[in-house]
């Protein structure tokens, strides 16, 4: 979130520097420097500022380091942002992370269970405000443009169905930028130790989209549960 972003969903919730100080714990100095860009928010002052402002985690500093995580904390990751099949896990707020941040600590696994790739269009669809050149950027540092990219056109199907438009035209802007940069080499949606004879009943029932992002999957928008 920008400095000028900052001033302006205070001043939209009608508080002074000084309250707002006041209920975040600091002092009205330091919102200042946060407001002219002299400061930068910290992580946990972020997650203050989204609780008080009511803004989304997507306005949440993404870690330094995005790598591939364990199931059972991906899972409490996408609990705690809001899908509704994980919702029996009955996570707690207070350890939300920016959904791009857990999308590609997703993503970054060779093997992933199937109910948590299936909750990565969910989570695009719902978060269609991300930051699209960090996403972009940090995505191709790690080759998964073609896994993004697919999770993405996925994710756009499901806007377009909803009639979603600004959340479809996000997402379609996102693909555009992706691309651009797709890797020749075929990859799999988080199954890398598939069998090659299910390999190659996957090729010869892979979509159009799957085939446009060499992304070797049965994930279609159809088969979906929560969008």
């Amino acid at each position: 979130m920008s400095a000028h972003e900052l001033k302006a969903v205070r001043t939209a919730k009608g508080l002074t520097q000084t309250a707002a100080a006041a209920r975040l714990g600091v002092s009205q100095a330091y919102v200042a420097m946060l407001e002219n860009g002299t400061r930068r928010l910290t992580r946990r002052l972020a997650a203050r500022v989204m609780k008080l402002y009511g803004l989304p985690p997507t306005t949440l500093p993404p870690s330094g380091s995005v790598t591939a995580r364990h199931e059972a904390e991906l899972a409490s990751d996408l609990a705690a942002l809001g899908y509704p099949g994980l919702a029996h896990l009955r996570p707690t707020r207070r350890n939300v992370k920016n959904p791009t941040e857990v999308l590609l600590a997703a993503l970054a696994n060779d093997d992933l269970e199937s109910r948590l790739v299936e909750a990565l269009p969910w989570l695009m669809l719902n978060y269609a405000s991300f930051d699209r050149a960090w996403l972009v950027r940090e995505a191709k540092l790690r080759d998964l443009q073609n896994r993004v990219g697919y999770v993405a056109a996925l994710a756009r199907r499901l806007a377009e169905r909803a009639g979603a438009t600004e959340k479809a035209q996000a997402l379609k802007e996102l693909e555009t930028d992706l691309q651009r940069s797709v890797l020749a080499q075929e990859d799999t949606l988080c199954k890398a130790t598939a069998s090659e004879a299910e390999r190659r009943w996957l090729r010869r029932n892979q979509s159009d989209e799957a085939k446009r992002w060499n992304v070797l999957t049965d994930w279609t928008a159809d088969v979906l549960r929560y969008a």
